[in-house]
Parts: structure tokens; C-alpha cells; sequence
């Protein structure tokens, strides 16, 4: 049964013994290639026989936006070390972008594979009611490392590492424990936007994937005015030292690559997220009134594109408080770019019958599945298909109730 094989590779995963050893060690987690080597195993868990080998929904410089149902694992991680740390952590930030709503559209997962995770959630899912998936608590608090830890010790700054290089007198050590409370609270706000169940349909994807950038925008909110009164409170002398302090805690070899791998910013990936026209048409056959809000659908896309093209990271945010500037100011126009999405999908997947909804929301298994390039196979087995089709639909409603 593809459920309980795939729910045995999402398990086979979290217990590797990389994936284990990073997830329950802050240090390693730290680092922008763990990240990607735990979201890149987790990611795939469920592929087989070399399906998904293209990976279309895979960041340019290792890892991937989504993992099963949850979008932007460390998402905590990726804005906390980039704006602290510097440019030696940009790209965990920036490659998020476009590519990650095309995902979220035309998700690679299909039902099977993302039941797989539902256990694994914070919430534990809605996995258990189906059996798919076999877990245990430890199973459960190792993939909630992915959504953010409200903990200390990992939301936490180095107080005792910045105190040291620093030496502040009492007015910036008191700054300083404003600062680290701060970010404790910014962790709690974004590891509550993680999702608790499973999102089956593009409308649910994009809606949570809304909810988890609103998140964000809070945490940056919230440790924005802490982390510039602190730094503002520094001589030039501690300035310097911070800058030093956080040129030790870069990745190595990032200094070498960082400037130019830095400004892709998540652009569409030309031949891998280019418009599915075909597959859209095949698998959804619209109506006159349905092409309009497809269109539409399509036009909203191609704006989001656009804008998030337009808000590339600035390169003079060389500080602390400007790198954290920057990415409220990114994951405003990202949250921008996804809400121009959702209303004109919302419209689009309103509009279709429940085969066609099923059919949309094939696509993207199929396209990651190398299903797309067995079109005339599909077209001699339409009665098949639409079986399947009848099954997946009976599936999806009796796991709603």
C-alpha cells in the first residue's frame, strides 16, 4: 500500500542518523547546509523509484520551501542568522520566493505522500484517523523542530558569547536581555503558525502559506525595535566587534559565494516553473466561465513573479538592524505577492466541480512523477483515470469529516 510505504520512508527519515543528530542539536542547525540536508531528506522521503528525480520545487542553492504540508521549515533559522550573522546566511533567506507559491499552486505531493506526514505535525495531524502513519512522540517533537522551537536555547541569543565581545555596560546588557526576550516571543509567534493538519487543495496550501508569512511579519516586528535601540547603544568600537563576532559565526566557504549567489531572490525557474497550460487544459478541461478565472489565476501568478523579481535583497544592509529591515520588507511584498494569488485561485478552484478540483490538484504529483510526459498513455486509459479520479474525491471527503 503506497500510504504505509510512504508513511515507512517518512519514519526511515527522521531516524537517519543525520537527520536525528541535527534536529536535536542547535549548533548543527545553525548551519545553512544542515538545514537544506535535513529538509532535502525529509522533502523526498516519500519518492521511490527515482519519481520526482527533476525536483522542480527544489531551492537553487540546496534544500526546499516545502516539506510535505509545512512551508518554510526554520523559517526562525533562516531570518534570525541572516540578520544577525550576515551575508554568509542569505541565501537560506532569499531563495524563498516565487517558486515556493508555484509549489504551494501545483503541489508535488499527492494524497498519499502527504499523509505521510500528517502524523509528524505539531498537532499530530489528522494522520492517526487513517493509521497512515506510525509515530511516537519523539518522531513528533523532531519535525516540530522544523516549524520553530519557543525554547532558550534555540530561539535564544549568545548572550554569554556577545557579553564577552562586547563587555556592555549596564544600559546595553539591559538592551541586550530586551533583545533575547524578544526573539524567544518571535519564535513562539512563528512555530504557532505552523500547520497541525494536512492541506489537501491549493486554496488550503496557499492559505496557511499566507498564515506562517504573517507570522513572520510579526516576529521581525517585534524584535525590530529591540535589536535597533541595542545596536544603536554600541560605540563603534563594540560595533565592530559585533561584526566580528558574527563574521566567526558564518558557514564556511559562505564569504567566497554569498554577494553573487545572493540576489536570485527566488525567481521562476525558466522550464520548471513555467505556466502548465497543457496540463491544466488535460487534466481540467475548463469551460468558457472557468478559462476567464483561469486566466485571471494565471495573470495573478505572473504579477507575483513580478513583484518578488522587483524586491531583491538591497545590498547596503550591511547592519544588524538593516538585514532585519530588509526582510520585513521582502516578506511583505512575499505576503503581498501570495494574498494576489489566493483571491484569484480562490476564485478559479470555486468555480470547478469536484472531478475537476481533483484533476487540478493532480498536476503537480504528475508533473513531479514524470507523469507529464505519458499524456497519450493517460488519453487511452481515461476510464481508468476518472476512477481514480472518483476514488481520490471519495478520499478527500471522508478525511475532511
Amino acid at each position: 500500500m503506497n500510504a504505509a510505504r510512504n508513511a515507512r520512508a517518512v519514519r526511515s527519515a527522521l531516524n537517519a542518523r543525520s537527520v536525528r543528530h541535527a534536529l536535536h542539536n542547535t549548533s548543527a542547525l545553525r548551519s545553512p547546509a544542515t538545514r537544506a540536508l535535513v529538509t532535502t531528506r525529509l522533502a523526498t522521503a516519500g519518492w521511490h523509484d527515482h519519481r520526482g528525480h527533476n525536483r522542480w520545487w527544489r531551492h537553487r542553492h540546496g534544500g526546499f520551501g516545502w516539506v510535505g504540508p509545512v512551508f518554510w521549515p526554520f523559517a526562525f533559522y533562516d531570518v534570525y542568522d541572516y540578520s544577525l550573522w550576515g551575508y554568509g546566511y542569505g541565501p537560506s533567506f532569499w531563495d524563498y520566493g516565487y517558486p515556493d507559491i508555484y509549489a504551494g499552486i501545483f503541489a508535488p505531493y499527492g494524497y498519499d505522500n502527504l499523509m505521510a506526514y500528517g502524523g509528524y505535525l505539531p498537532g499530530g495531524g489528522k494522520s492517526a484517523r487513517g493509521s497512515f502513519a506510525s509515530t511516537n512522540s519523539g518522531d513528533r517533537s523532531s519535525l516540530a523542530q522544523m516549524c520553530g522551537d519557543d525554547s532558550r536555547e534555540i530561539a535564544g541569543l549568545p548572550i554569554d558569547a556577545i557579553q564577552k565581545a562586547l563587555l556592555p555596560d549596564d544600559a546595553q546588557r539591559a538592551a541586550l536581555d530586551d533583545l533575547a526576550n524578544a526573539s524567544v516571543k518571535a519564535a513562539q509567534d512563528i512555530k504557532a503558525a505552523c500547520p497541525t493538519d494536512v492541506a489537501l487543495t491549493a486554496p488550503r496550501r496557499i492559505a496557511l502559506m499566507q498564515q506562517r508569512i504573517e507570522a513572520m511579519i510579526a516576529a521581525v516586528n517585534l524584535v525590530q525595535l529591540p535589536l535597533e535601540k541595542f545596536y544603536g547603544l554600541l560605540t563603534d568600537e563594540q560595533k565592530a566587534r559585533f561584526n566580528g563576532l558574527a563574521a566567526r559565526q558564518r558557514p564556511a566557504r559562505a564569504e567566497r559565494t554569498a554577494r553573487s549567489a545572493e540576489p536570485v531572490c527566488g525567481a521562476p525557474q525558466a522550464g520548471l516553473t513555467d505556466w502548465p497550460s497543457d496540463a491544466i487544459e488535460e487534466s481540467v478541461q475548463p469551460n468558457d466561465d472557468q478559462r476567464k478565472g483561469l486566466d485571471a489565476l494565471q495573470n495573478a501568478a505572473t504579477s507575483a513573479a513580478d513583484m518578488l523579481k522587483e524586491a531583491c535583497q538591497p545590498e547596503e544592509a550591511l547592519t544588524p538592524p538593516a538585514r532585519l529591515a530588509a526582510v520585513g520588507k521582502r516578506l511583505t511584498t512575499m505576503l503581498e505577492a501570495v494574498k494576489t494569488v489566493r483571491t484569484a485561485l480562490d476564485g478559479f478552484y470555486g468555480s470547478l466541480n469536484d472531478e475537476q478540483k481533483a484533476g487540478f490538484d493532480a498536476i503537480g504529483p504528475q508533473r513531479a512523477g514524470g507523469l507529464d510526459r505519458q499524456r497519450g498513455e493517460r488519453r487511452l486509459s481515461r476510464g481508468r483515470y476518472h476512477t481514480s479520479i472518483e476514488h481520490t474525491i471519495r478520499r478527500m471527503i471522508s478525511f475532511a469529516r
